[in-house]
């Protein structure tokens, strides 16, 4: 079966591929494409030469379901210790096997085995394997397709792809970014395989894991941020909102069932930023959404409310470009994302669904970036209006940014 590429996501990987001294580590939301995108490595390597000495464990299918404890596991593998050379050993859900760390660290040790491991939240990266292999493995995180991939992987499907590339947005923002999601040409289906992967999460990353008592309170959590995203807010605020719908519950409560649902990979928290005293801010943040397929699957509105749309996708691909993101406060003024990259460089970007409708719009985007004396680059992200040119500032549309697959960095000196 051919597989669709995720280059961006090869490319970052590729420097590791023949690493045996660090684990591989693929985490994301569950159904983002995390097996697939193994698979590809898999694949690249055999046509790179490497014979078929590797061994692919995909602990969530048929034949290795049975498999739940670290001897098991042991036994599957230890055959590859007969064999010279370098091993490549892909084990995908691997948190299946509770105790895992023990075997993984142990065949790492050996030396040897160049590892690649998957799973669906960050319980993966907790206990033996966070604590003992510290700088001895690398997460990439991987996000349902960004807008770039989901045109890819339509054409890669043989599926029309508009050449208007504002259509394909829309068509992306109520559709979702899950590969499997395509397979279903009617929006019904789409909706209802979406709804499907949420309850899966619950039940297959959550549930297995941590006791939710009061499973309808958690679930009214749940579609409470996921309605909200995008938007400011504090546990206060949250704990308010619910009250008057009628949900009692506590502050403690509260912050774990949100830690609950960062850790399945459903929502990501931004925090705030104080960019005189350069230091984070507590209290408040926004939830972003890790595909906005959630947020239309879970509601009967269809209409896109393009404000927190558009800063949930630009959010998620820089994300995908390994950006560490926060929300700007320069004294009374908000910009909207503070960006960080792995090279430690900055760029700060407002979004806006348009800045044409009158003076005072352009005004509020372009205010708070104006105000920030540094000189690293400054962006002012759109859907579909005629670009501008004011104080250095690159105004860019988001169709065109994300079709390009440039960081932000990179993006501004072209410019």
């Amino acid at each position: 079966m051919r597989l669709f590429e995720r280059g961006d996501y090869l490319e970052k990987i590729r420097g590791f591929y023949h690493d045996d001294g660090v684990i591989k580590v693929l985490t994301g939301v569950r159904r983002c494409g995390k097996s697939c995108l193994m698979q590809t490595i898999a694949e690249e390597l055999r046509a790179a030469g490497v014979q078929e000495d590797h061994i692919y464990l995909d602990l969530d299918r048929y034949g290795f379901r049975s498999v739940k404890t670290p001897d098991q596991l042991e036994v599957l593998i230890e055959p590859a210790l007969k064999i010279d050379g370098m091993k490549y050993l892909f084990i995908d859900e691997v948190q299946n096997v509770e105790g895992f760390e023990e075997v993984v660290n142990e065949f790492r040790a050996e030396g040897g085995f160049s590892i690649f491991i998957t799973g669906s939240n960050s319980y993966l990266l907790s206990g033996e394997l966070a604590t003992k292999l510290t700088g001895r493995y690398v997460e990439f995180e991987v996000q349902t397709l960004s807008f770039k991939e989901y045109r890819e992987m339509k054409h890669f499907l043989g599926y029309a792809v508009d050449p208007n590339p504002v259509v394909e947005l829309d068509r992306y923002v109520l559709e979702g970014g899950f590969p499997k999601a395509l397979d279903y040409p009617k929006m019904s289906d789409k909706r209802a395989y979406v709804r499907a992967v949420v309850k899966e999460i619950f039940e297959k990353d959550i549930r297995r894991r941590v006791t939710v008592r009061n499973v309808s309170v958690f679930n009214q959590v749940r579609d409470y941020v996921i309605n909200n995203f995008g938007a400011t807010t504090s546990l206060t605020n949250i704990l308010s909102d619910l009250e008057r719908q009628g949900v009692r519950i506590k502050r403690e409560t509260l912050n774990r069932y949100l830690q609950i649902l960062e850790d399945a990979k459903i929502i990501s928290k931004c925090t705030r930023f104080d960019m005189k005293s350069r230091r984070s801010l507590q209290g408040e943040q926004k939830y972003y959404l890790a595909d906005l397929s959630f947020y239309f699957a879970l509601n009967t509105d269809n209409r896109i409310n393009y404000g927190p749309v558009l800063e949930n996708i630009v959010y998620n691909y820089a994300r995908s470009l390994g950006y560490e993101v926060s929300v700007g406060r320069i004294g009374k003024l908000e910009c909207d994302f503070v960006m960080r990259s792995p090279e430690m460089e900055y760029a700060y970007v407002q979004v806006a669904m348009t800045i044409m409708n009158d003076r005072s719009t352009e005004e509020r985007e372009y205010r708070p970036l104006e105000q920030i004396r540094d000189n690293w680059p400054k962006f002012v992200i759109t859907r579909n209006d005629p670009i501008q040119h004011r104080s250095g500032i690159v105004h860019e549309n988001v169709t065109e940014l994300i079709e390009e697959s440039q960081s932000f960095n990179d993006a501004a000196n072209v410019r």
